[in-house]
């Protein structure tokens, strides 16, 4: 097979005429030749940090979606499905990424569960981490979110950093707003990267620290904006990823899309393309072609360098996509789930009190950080409950592995009118979550996830939908583009219901993460995320 246009060479900043000829799994020769095509060669994308999970897909049908955009490999953390399943999660990820072309780089989930603060469906320990470390399955330790426990020298958390440095995996950090001398000692432990800087100074910090800094622009954290102006002079030492992209998100594009942005700005395309193509080959040390002789045929054919249009996708020297259509074939797989609670009353979500204020989670759009405000309660009948008006809405988070006490927060910025939103995509741990006008409606969401053992909703008065997550409760057992459809009817009846959130469900599933500051809730209480404890909701 010959392929002929304009081949990019990215690491030796040039482009000419010519012809990449395949055969087999590999590029057997590079070579100058006159002809009339304008199209661009170029090595694959790689996402360098992606929750599979978060597309609602499984890898199979995540691949079919990406490799339309020009997505070759990705470098992926199977966190959430370990959080509910353990090692068989991880396992069934492993088994059905494989059974399609896209190149998955799974790592060894370091925090399952991610704290001590919260119930999760299954414990990840160094012994665990030991044995995956050894496997050529896994590439690396992924994201070490429990920074206090490497800050204050946990021994089972160093245990699993050794394991890694013992087989000489890399390690992905996790350090939102770490600075100074605690993002110094991290950096010692030997993490090398992270993918949570949230400003320009932060990530210039890590930079200059001798981290590599991944850029994220997903479905519900954007960090492209604050950090794409470092990428001109730290291009060698930056990535591109998306983290969590949600099944609507990933239809329209994926790392091509940071592409066009970022030379949209002006930025050198060359360095552009270094972070989108061959950075995260380098460091993870993967098994992807970056379009040399004897590389694997992995590389992609686009229209143009401004707006980065795939025409054709080539993985190990197969087509497997062309002009948007995929031709990643269908696989079979065994549904796995993990989900263990009865039906809720609403009385279950009633909370007694007699205080003036209360401590309020408030959600920024776009952002995985909360702030943390006090204001006045709304009480009826000694119990708090929402205030539509000033959008204090009541929210629950739901133990799912097993019955127990829902426990109660309040949350501003989601602007509900009506209604409950309810997700049993609720990171890290994945109990379920909903937020709402009143508790009838909350438990309406909540028993309509447990009823279909997982999902994300919406429910009204009058209506209600849901789109059903019954692998591990968190992906779906349908097509792609069935999914993405689905997804796209319900985030708009939560519009339509006052969110004004661009990503609501991904925002939802986000204000349980208690690893990322400041005020989060879990399934046993409030939890202040920037002193690492528990907190009360009525304000003393």
């Amino acid at each position: 097979m010959i392929i002929q246009g304009n081949i990019v060479d990215i690491q030796n900043r040039t482009i000419s005429k010519g012809e990449v000829e395949v055969r087999g799994e590999k590029i057997v020769e590079i070579r100058e030749s006159n002809h009339s095509i304008e199209t661009f060669i170029l090595p694959g994308f790689v996402d360098a940090h992606i929750h599979i999970e978060s597309s609602m897909l499984v890898p199979s049908e995540f691949a079919k979606i990406a490799v339309t955009h020009g997505t070759v490999a990705t470098v992926s953390d199977p966190h959430e499905i370990a959080n509910v399943l353990g090692l068989a999660g991880v396992d069934f990820m492993i088994e059905n990424g494989k059974k399609v072309p896209l190149k998955f780089n799974f790592g060894a989930p370091s925090c399952v569960p991610a704290t001590s603060f919260e119930s999760a469906g299954a414990i990840i320990n160094a012994g665990d981490i030991k044995r995956m470390m050894e496997s050529p399955d896994i590439k690396y330790l992924a994201e070490m979110m429990n920074y206090p426990g490497v800050l204050f020298d946990d021994t089972e958390v160093l245990a699993k950093i050794q394991h890694a440095k013992n087989n000489n995996k890399p390690i992905d950090g996790h350090a939102p707003g770490l600075r100074s001398n605690e993002i110094t000692k991290y950096i010692a432990a030997g993490i090398s990267t992270d993918h949570e800087c949230f400003s320009f100074d932060e990530a210039k910090e890590k930079l200059q620290k001798g981290m590599k800094v991944i850029i994220r622009e997903g479905s519900a954290a954007k960090n492209f904006e604050a950090l794409i102006e470092l990428l001109p002079d730290n291009f060698e030492n930056m990535m591109f990823c998306s983290d969590d992209k949600h099944p609507d998100d990933l239809l329209l594009g994926h790392i091509n899309q940071l592409c066009e942005r970022a030379v949209a700005k002006g930025i050198d395309v060359f360095k552009v393309l270094q972070a989108a193509c061959i950075n995260a080959v380098k460091h993870y040390d993967l098994d992807v072609g970056l379009l040399q002789k004897d590389d694997f045929a992995d590389f992609i054919v686009i229209d143009n360098l401004e707006k980065f249009n795939v025409l054709e996708t080539y993985i190990n020297g197969e087509l497997v996509a062309k002009d948007r259509k995929s031709f990643v074939r269908d696989v079979s797989f065994e549904v796995l789930n993990n989900f263990n609670t009865d039906k809720k009353k609403i009385e279950d979500f009633k909370f007694e009190s007699s205080s003036a204020k209360i401590k309020v989670i408030k959600a920024l759009d776009g952002e995985l950080v909360t702030n943390k405000i006090e204001v006045d309660s709304l009480i009826e009948n000694g119990n708090l409950v929402s205030n539509i008006d000033t959008d204090i809405l009541k929210m629950t988070v739901v133990n799912r592995y097993k019955n127990a006490e829902p426990s109660i927060g309040f949350i501003k910025n989601f602007g509900l009118k009506e209604g409950a939103i309810a997700s049993s995509v609720g990171h890290d741990s994945h109990n379920i979550i909903a937020i709402g006008v009143s508790d009838e409606m909350i438990c309406k969401a909540v028993n309509l996830i447990i009823e279909n053992r997982g999902g994300v909703c919406a429910v009204t008065s009058t209506q209600q939908k849901i789109v059903s997550l019954p692998v591990a409760g968190i992906m779906s057992d349908k097509p792609a583009k069935e999914i993405g459809v689905a997804y796209v009817s319900l985030d708009k009846m939560a519009k339509e219901m006052g969110s004004q959130l661009k990503a609501p469900y991904m925002s939802l599933s986000f204000m349980a993460l208690l690893v990322i500051p400041s005020l989060k809730l879990s399934d046993k209480g409030l939890f202040d995320g920037a002193n690492f404890e528990f907190t009360s909701l009525e304000v003393e």
